[in-house]
């Protein structure tokens, strides 16, 4: 056997290795509506890119703060919501219309319609650092669940989904 013909051998079972290894992962966006608080379902999930549905109540927020490492946008599929800067500057945004915030930008939001507001997070690793992290305007860690994020207790409405 020729040595180009073992070399494309060689290629065509890592190629089909890799296809074999990797596979699709399929979602459902659904989750349940809110009096108070934000919940958060995931959707699907790579070593590089996630997929998160967030539902937030009338009126929920979450503090300033960035994700250092992570490149995310969201997406509003209900409701409205006004995104702030740093510097306190906002832009309101409504059902289909989204955001995009490169690793290391600031920002905070808050639900400003009447239902909830309910939002498809996708987030993707930037660097070879831990992509979850979150900091506050001091660049110290700022846990999503913590008093200063604003987090607040989930009353769920019984029986109403988004789907």
């Amino acid at each position: 056997m020729h040595a180009a013909d073992q070399d494309e051998k060689r290629r065509s079972a890592s190629a089909s290795g890799k296809a074999t290894a990797k596979k699709p992962s399929f979602f459902k966006m659904r989750a349940q509506m809110l009096d108070q608080g934000r919940t958060n379902t995931p959707l699907a999930r790579t070593e590089n890119m996630w997929a998160t549905l967030k539902v937030y109540a009338s009126g929920g927020e979450n503090g300033l703060h960035t994700h250092p490492n992570e490149d995310h946008t969201f997406v509003v599929l209900q409701g409205s919501a006004r995104y702030y800067d740093a510097d306190g500057g906002h832009t309101d945004v409504g059902k289909h219309e989204g955001i995009m915030l490169p690793a290391g930008a600031y920002y905070w939001f808050e639900a400003t319609s009447k239902e909830p507001l309910v939002l498809v997070r996708i987030g993707c690793r930037v660097g070879p650092r831990d992509a979850s992290g979150r900091l506050n305007i001091r660049g110290e860690p700022m846990p999503g669940d913590s008093k200063e994020n604003k987090r607040v207790p989930v009353v769920v409405r019984d029986g109403e989904f988004f789907e």
